[in-house]
Order: structure tokens, then C-alpha cells, then sequence
């Protein structure tokens, strides 16, 4: 029996489209279907996103208050936004608050999943990571009225409890310290369970025998954390504090419920400004303007996080 030559053999089994050069394309039933199982995404965020986004610019150029016609402007509304103090302040607390709202809320994240991941029993394991990422699942101006009810001065439980001690009522959301604090209290605590299960999830990707290795070479404590744990988990240091500081710059809810931006504008923010020019004073050019300064502050913040990144973050 002759034998058949390997590139022979190749010859019979190799496809038709392999030897033209051309893929094989796919039915055009198909192609259809994947349009339209895409159709409903693809129109949602065209309606709820693209659309709204390029409004916002172009109204950002006009003055209009929804009841007479739009009159154009030009850099305006932006020239009366660089002019107007509330803005200033505004953005001021809001830059002021990011800085010690993340700092606080990763810090505290990353002890506690420190603590959750350190060896105890599973159950319990389970139960602190739900129990700390539910306040996240909350409505926030549901949390922000019962803490505004929390730290009231005359009968809250806070001052109630602090009576116990001596100490006399103190007024929590009267005083523009006492707000600050209350607001940044109640954004933190309601806010670090992502940040936490973040956390959790890049402490268990460390191996075991890293540690094990580190303490063999005498590191122990603090120097374990600081030389195996920060630099390991580094990269989800990054992907928390872009979320975070995302988030915090975007922060409405709680200044809005329990001081409405006072006292004065001590706990005022970007997002509140922007709210309050377009429903209550009906300037919807100056506060769509107000949200092109503060989505570039956004954008500026987080490309110079990634740019940073390079330099302090571990991806060995």
C-alpha cells in the first residue's frame, strides 16, 4: 500500500477558508441577532447617557430657565461661575472633604479587612463581611434623616449617651465643625463596605507562603504590612482609591439631608450648587456649567492617579 506524503495529509484535512486566506463569516441571521440582544443597552445608554452628556454641553453656552427661550451666552455662564463666591466655596469643601473622606475610608477599610482576613473562624469571617458592607445597600437620605435625628442637639441619643459623661449638648449640625464632622462620619461609615470587600478580595489573593517566607527573613508586625502587605496589595489600593475619590467629589446626599449645606455654606458642595442653580434659581446653563468644571476635575484627578500610579504601585 502506497504511502500518503505528510503534505498530503495536511492537504485533506486543512479547511477551505484556511487555503483562500478568508474567515469564515458568520450567518447573516446571526450578525442580526447579536444586534438585537444589544439594541436595549445600546438605546439605554444613548437616552440615559450619550444624549444628557452632549445637552449638558451645549447648555452649558445658554441661558435658560425652562420657561422662555434659550438665549446664548457663549463662556458666560462660566465667566459668572469663576465670579460667583458659592461656587468657590463650594468646590473648596468639596476638594477639602475628598482629601480626609478618602484618606479616613481607605484606611479604615484596609484595617478592617486586615482584621476579618487574620485567622478566625469562618462563620465568623462571613458575618463581618456582610455586616460591614450593609450599610452600602441603604438609601443614603434614608441613613442621613435618621443620623440627622441621631445627632440632634436637644434630644438626640448622641448627646443623650455623651450626657452620661458630663458632657454637655453639644450642637452637632449647628456649628460648621460639628457639621463637617457629622456629614464626614456618616459618608464613611455608609460608604467603605465596597471599598472593604475591595480590600478583602486583594489580601486573599496574597499567597500564604509570601508570609511565610517574609518571617523567615524576620519581618513580623509592621514591617510585614508595610514591606509584603502594602506593596502586594497596591494595585487594589489604586482601583479603591479611584472609586473612592469618583465617588466623594459626587457627594449630595448627606450634606443635603442633615444641614442643607449650612451652617452658612460650611458643608455646601459642587453637586449641591449644581442642584440648586437648576431647580431652586432655575439656571440650568450656570449649573450645567458648574457640572463641566467638576466632571473635568473628575477626569483630571483620576488620569493623575493612574499617572502616579506607575511610581507606588506593585505589579510583581
Amino acid at each position: 500500500m502506497a504511502l500518503q506524503s505528510p503534505t498530503a495529509t495536511r492537504a485533506l484535512v486543512v479547511p477551505p477558508e484556511a487555503k483562500t486566506g478568508r474567515r469564515k463569516q458568520a450567518p447573516r441571521g446571526s450578525r442580526l441577532l447579536v444586534w438585537v440582544f444589544l439594541a436595549p443597552t445600546l438605546i439605554g445608554l444613548g437616552l440615559f447617557s450619550f444624549v444628557p452628556i452632549i445637552g449638558s454641553f451645549v447648555l452649558a453656552f445658554f441661558r435658560w430657565d425652562i420657561i422662555s427661550a434659550p438665549e446664548f451666552v457663549g463662556v458666560g455662564n462660566f465667566v459668572d461661575l469663576a465670579a460667583n463666591p458659592t461656587v468657590r466655596v463650594s468646590f473648596l469643601n468639596t476638594v477639602g472633604f475628598v482629601v480626609i473622606a478618602v484618606t479616613l475610608q481607605l484606611a479604615v477599610a484596609l484595617l478592617l479587612a486586615i482584621l476579618v482576613q487574620s485567622r478566625m473562624p469562618e462563620w465568623l469571617r462571613t458575618f463581618f463581611r456582610s455586616a460591614l458592607f450593609f450599610p452600602l445597600v441603604l438609601s443614603a437620605a434614608s441613613v442621613s434623616l435618621v443620623m440627622s435625628y441621631l445627632f440632634n442637639q436637644e434630644f438626640g441619643l448622641v448627646n443623650e449617651f455623651l450626657g452620661l459623661f458630663g458632657v454637655e449638648n453639644i450642637g452637632w449640625l449647628t456649628t460648621g465643625f460639628g457639621a463637617k464632622i457629622v456629614v464626614l462620619l456618616v459618608y464613611v461609615w455608609q460608604n467603605f463596605g465596597f471599598t472593604f470587600l475591595l480590600f478583602i478580595g486583594g489580601l486573599a489573593a496574597i499567597p500564604r507562603e509570601v508570609y511565610e517566607a517574609s518571617s523567615l527573613d524576620g519581618a513580623y508586625g509592621w514591617s510585614q504590612f508595610r514591606n509584603v502587605t502594602l506593596p502586594l496589595v497596591s494595585p487594589t489600593m489604586l482601583v479603591a482609591s479611584v472609586m473612592a475619590i469618583i465617588s466623594a467629589l459626587q457627594i449630595f446626599d448627606q450634606p443635603y439631608v442633615l444641614t442643607r449645606g449650612g451652617p452658612g455654606d460650611d458643608t455646601r458642595t459642587a453637586v449641591m450648587v449644581i442642584y440648586e442653580s437648576a431647580f431652586q434659581q432655575l439656571d440650568f446653563g450656570l449649573a450645567a456649567a458648574i457640572g463641566i468644571v467638576l466632571t473635568l476635575l473628575i477626569m483630571l484627578v483620576t488620569a493623575a492617579q493612574f499617572r502616579l500610579s506607575k511610581r507606588f504601585v506593585f505589579y510583581g
